[in-house]
């Protein structure tokens, strides 16, 4: 249950950083994306591992028959089942649980997300987490990852973290630029020939990968 890079262990620091994405991210468009992609209807159950403030799990509440929503921090999981009560959700299932500690107990799921936080993961623990990802699926079970992946063939990849960290100071604000330097310094994000590696070794195939500005990294895998 260790914490990697920034600790959301309270509950305004939690309400501060959904405030400060929501000033850049657009939750319904980006989780109907993912609704698309991983093929999700009104008899779907879902695994959104690293739910944070709820970014996906509350909008795929509305759409799916259950959403599970596993964080590590408890502040995370409270502010989450705060706004669902807020919106009149009763199918989300909350955990507190990491990529290493969650023990999925119900049904296998037809569909598992994890947005932005494999990386607090060294590359040994990450096999580890997504052979566990793997398990929580029904056969022919969809899983996406998004996450900070660096390009290999990048000549100059230092140059290239020192404009990204620019560019999030710009489109948000210093404090989430300074999170940027916090995940370049002191998390795990990895090559992109290492974690498409590990996803094949962890039993996925992976269906689709897109590499985007700022090293924005979406997979869509299929369990065999």
């Amino acid at each position: 249950m260790k914490f990697s890079g920034v600790d959301f262990s309270r509950v305004e620091q939690v309400a501060a950083y959904d405030s400060m994405h929501k000033k850049f991210r657009d939750y319904a468009k980006g989780s109907e994306e993912i609704i698309r992609r991983l093929d999700l209807g009104s008899n779907s159950t879902v695994i959104d591992l690293g739910s944070g403030t709820g970014a996906f799990a509350l909008h795929a509440a509305k759409k799916c028959r259950t959403v599970y929503a596993v964080d590590i921090s408890a502040a995370m999981i409270d502010y989450c089942r705060e706004q669902a009560m807020k919106e009149g959700l009763s199918n989300i299932v909350f955990c507190q649980g990491g990529l290493l500690t969650y023990e999925h107990v119900g049904e296998l799921a037809d569909a598992v997300v994890c947005v932005a936080v494999l990386h607090h993961l060294p590359d040994f623990w990450k096999l580890a987490a997504l052979k566990r990802c793997y398990g929580m699926l029904k056969p022919g079970g969809r899983f996406l990852l998004f996450d900070i992946v660096f390009p290999s063939c990048e000549a100059d990849l230092e140059k290239k973290i020192d404009e990204w960290i620019k560019a999030v100071d710009i489109m948000a604000d210093a404090r989430l630029a300074e999170e940027a330097v916090i995940h370049a310094r002191d998390e795990f994000s990895t090559y992109d020939w290492i974690m498409e590696g590990i996803i094949r070794r962890s039993g996925f195939q992976i269906d689709s990968s897109e590499y985007g500005k700022g090293f924005q990294t979406t997979y869509v895998c299929t369990k065999k």
